[in-house]
This record gives structure tokens, C-alpha cells and sequence, in this order.
């Protein structure tokens, strides 16, 4: 071989050999590429999974819920409601307590309708015995009792999530009515809980906690199941959602974090009556 051929030779090995560790490289660099998006999509998962067990009813099994563990955030600037006057009655002194959740069999199978007489408006909502009975049995009940009479709507989430958390008497995300049932019932199979759609609250990772907390969606919100499942949906609200988006537009005092707190116009449920 005469040596401009050598040289031919070794300058198309040195080619070929630079144009292989260049295609590992890119083959590398595609790879941290796809680790980098699928932990950032992990980290969004787990961002909104924990918006999904933050719609708790406190205690020790989600510390996250209670307002004195909660870290602090800066308050929203948003002005309270217009039109919305100050809640005029307290939250119970001794709240309504029984001993037992009460039996499936009182939602009799069939469609309530309630009123939520809050300070802030009317929100009228149907309740599906059928598809949730021992939910619609609890609310029927409490309802029925004046169990949420002067309580607060203590939680308000509208980052990840837009829900407003209603029902405890206690106002503190740790109060309920001496009772909890399960498991949950109604859970949409797509974590989906359309605008309008009313759902009990419970801790993370436990369908035996629910009690009377319950929370308003008032935009879709696609909300994780976690390892007890979804969140029972018993009911849908028919007029009056355009009092909890006031509300939520005022915004939150971020008590618990960017976007969930208390709402910034407090709102106060004054008497549920049903039918």
C-alpha cells in the first residue's frame, strides 16, 4: 500500500472512530434528556398527589391539614368579596357529637336535595343516595342535627387544585362530628372531579377517616387517587357554584402554603337543610 494510501486508510479509521464516540455521546445526551423529563414529571406527580392528601381531615395521619403545623407563606393581596358581609354566627361551643356513623339505609337510596345557607350565598346542591349512601346517610344526618350551623369554610386550595374544605365545626382542619366511616364510594376512575362536584374529605392513605369535612370543586381538578383510593363524591352542586368562585377569587392567606389557606373572605356555612 503506498503511503497516500495509509494515509487514506488511517485518516477514514480516525473518522470513523470520531463519528462512533460522537454517537455515544448524543446517545448519552438523549438519555440524561429522558431522566431529566421523567423526574421532572415525577416531581409533578408527587406535587399534585400531595394537593390530593392535603384535602384531609388533620389529626396525626396528615399533619399537612392542621393550621398550627402548617408553614407560613405571605398573605394574598386579593380584596375580600364584594357583596359578602362577615359570617354573623360562631362556630359551635360544643359541637353536635354522636356515636356512630349513622346507617347507609338512611339515604334511602335515592336523590336529596340541600341547601347550604352560607354567609356568603346559597349553594344548592343534589345529593346521590344511590352512588353514596353512607356519605349522603352522614350529611343527611348532620344536616338534619344543625351539625354545620355557624361552622367555617376553613381551607381554601387554588394552586394544583381548586377546592373550598367546609364542615369542620372546630374551624381548624381537625374537627368532626365523634365519628368516621369508609371505605370511600363514588371515585371517579379518571381522578377527575368536574367544577360543581361536593366530596368528602378524608386523610391521606386512609378510607376509614372520613367524617363531616367535605370540599366544593369549583374548577375540574384532576385530583391523584392515593392508596385508599379516590375521594367519595356524593353530590353535585345545581345553583350557586358562582359564590364559591367569589370566593376563591378572592384568594387564600397561603397559611398552609402558596395557594392553600384560609380564604381571604371568610365564609361561613349558617344552616344546611335537606329534602
Amino acid at each position: 500500500m503506498s503511503p497516500s494510501k495509509r494515509e487514506r486508510e488511517y485518516a477514514r479509521r480516525r473518522h470513523a472512530e470520531w463519528q462512533q464516540r460522537q454517537d455515544t455521546r448524543e446517545v448519552q445526551r438523549s438519555r440524561r434528556r429522558s431522566i431529566a423529563r421523567l423526574v421532572g414529571a415525577a416531581v409533578l406527580v408527587v406535587a399534585l398527589f400531595a394537593a390530593a392528601v392535603a384535602i384531609g381531615t388533620g389529626g396525626s395521619g396528615d399533619p399537612a391539614t392542621s393550621a398550627a403545623g402548617a408553614s407560613q407563606a405571605a398573605a394574598s393581596s386579593a380584596p375580600p368579596v364584594d357583596a359578602c358581609p362577615a359570617p354573623t354566627s360562631a362556630p359551635p361551643a360544643e359541637p353536635v357529637q354522636l356515636d356512630a356513623a349513622p346507617d347507609p339505609s338512611a339515604a334511602q337510596g335515592r336523590t336529596w336535595t340541600a341547601t347550604i345557607a352560607t354567609s356568603c350565598g346559597d349553594v344548592v346542591a343534589e345529593l346521590d343516595g344511590a352512588a353514596a349512601p353512607a356519605a349522603v346517610a352522614s350529611f343527611v344526618t348532620l344536616a338534619q342535627q344543625d351539625f354545620f350551623a355557624g361552622t367555617p369554610c376553613h381551607r381554601l386550595t387554588t394552586q394544583g387544585i381548586s377546592v373550598l374544605q367546609c364542615g369542620d365545626p372546630t374551624g381548624t382542619g381537625t374537627g368532626g362530628p365523634g365519628y368516621t366511616f369508609g371505605p370511600v364510594e363514588n371515585a371517579p376512575a379518571d381522578d377527575v372531579y368536574p367544577a360543581g362536584t361536593l366530596a368528602m374529605a378524608r386523610r391521606g392513605g386512609d378510607a376509614q377517616s372520613m367524617g363531616s369535612q367535605f370540599f366544593v370543586v369549583y374548577e375540574d381538578s384532576a385530583i391523584p387517587s392515593d392508596a385508599a383510593g379516590g375521594y367519595t363524591v356524593f353530590g353535585r352542586v345545581t345553583s350557586g357554584l358562582d359564590v364559591v368562585e367569589r370566593v376563591a377569587a378572592a384568594g387564600d392567606d397561603g397559611s398552609n402554603g402558596p395557594g392553600d389557606g384560609a380564604p381571604t373572605t371568610p365564609i361561613s356555612i349558617e344552616q344546611v337543610t335537606v329534602q
